[in-house]
């Protein structure tokens, strides 16, 4: 069993931390994605555990194995970055048999390792090309299947599709789920793109200024987010917040955003009081929204047509209420023009609220 684990990791450089007491428990098998935006601290922990950098305190695991005081050769991990860091001067399959070559892995090995990698990418036509023959999406199969060819504990991917193009992407990360089934080993995969997240792990890790901020299955984390962080983080368009007071009417609770008033269910209505905050932030995602031209039962209140954006088989769009603006997502056959007026609704089941102090979630 090879699982990874990190145990109050911190790394600096000079006085900001990149990464601060980070502990995170990766089991034999699972596809993780470390994910968060542009500077939380997701390349540095992912060069820690390769290696690549050394953490200022703290234990990293690989397998029962304390791996701090080990070099990078000695950890057996196979790393897969950006730029791909193919040698130029090598044919396609001296690159992927290089690391075999460097190990001294015996001649008639290596050609059947090399062929049953190029194979699982589809790429035995390319192994006496040159990196400057192929294009980006080969490239990258290419580094993948150098990574594979190791056999290694784990995988380490930082960010190895943000220079394809968008339809290779979407092409791309089904590949890789499949290798995933495949080879059953550990995989630890970079990415700001919350799409390829959803889409490949077997759990996500959201990162934020080097914390981690919420560690779970990519539905659990949709459905229920752990902050406002998350809650704007994952998703697209990402959840409406809105700013609202508690306020309790004829034995009811409700949430004023100004706007409008909602009223808490009592499973909603007990935590939100236990949690003494009157201050706090109604969360809906943009699919929830129920929308009709008249008033009905689920109607909570009425908004005025942005701006319509179809998207072909869906359509976003953005309604304003007071100062507020709003995205909705509904059916591609909508039919509606800027400036109508719509009554707006949403299922109990589809509310979060967040404490707006914090940003933690209260339900």
């Amino acid at each position: 069993m090879t699982g990874v684990r990190l145990t109050n990791i911190v790394k600096k450089f000079g006085t900001m931390a990149a990464v601060k007491s980070l502990s995170l428990d990766i089991i034999d098998g699972d596809f993780v994605v470390l994910l968060g935006p542009s500077g939380c601290g997701k390349t540095t922990t992912l060069r820690c555990i390769a290696g690549l950098e050394t953490p200022d305190s703290g234990d990293i695991f690989i397998g029962d194995t304390k791996v701090n005081d080990l070099q990078p050769k000695e950890r057996d991990v196979a790393m897969v970055f950006q730029n791909y860091a193919l040698y130029p001067h090598m044919t396609v399959y001296n690159n992927i048999a290089f690391p075999l070559k460097m190990r001294k892995v015996a001649k008639e090995e290596v050609k059947a390792r090399v062929q049953k990698a190029a194979e699982m990418l589809n790429i035995v036509e390319l192994l006496q090309r040159k990196p400057g023959q192929l294009s980006g999406g080969q490239q990258q199969r290419v580094a993948l299947a150098r990574a594979i060819v190791r056999q290694p504990k784990v995988f380490l991917m930082d960010e190895p599709l943000s220079n394809l193009d968008a339809r290779l992407r979407l092409y791309t990360r089904s590949e890789l789920k499949r290798l995933k089934h495949e080879l059953k080993v550990t995989t630890i995969f970079v990415t700001h793109d919350q799409a390829e997240a959803m889409s490949m792990a077997d759990k996500i890790a959201i990162m934020n200024g080097g914390e981690l901020v919420q560690y779970d299955e990519p539905y659990a984390i949709y459905s229920k987010p752990a902050s406002t962080f998350v809650a704007s983080f994952i998703g697209s368009p990402p959840m409406n917040l809105l700013k609202a007071k508690v306020s309790d009417s004829s034995g009811a609770t409700y949430l004023d955003t100004g706007a409008f008033k909602y009223k808490l269910t009592d499973v909603m209505a007990k935590p939100v009081k236990s949690s003494g905050s009157s201050d706090v932030t109604l969360g809906v995602r943009p699919e929830d929204f129920l929308l009709s031209p008249t008033k009905t039962a689920d109607s909570i209140f009425e908004a005025e047509i942005y701006v319509v954006e179809p998207l072909g088989a869906n359509t976003v769009v953005d309604l304003k209420i007071g100062s507020e603006m709003l995205k909705i997502v509904t059916s591609g056959n909508f039919k509606g023009s800027v400036g109508q007026k719509l009554w707006v609704g949403f299922p109990d089941e589809s509310v979060h609220v967040f404490d707006t102090s914090s940003g933690r979630a209260i339900v």
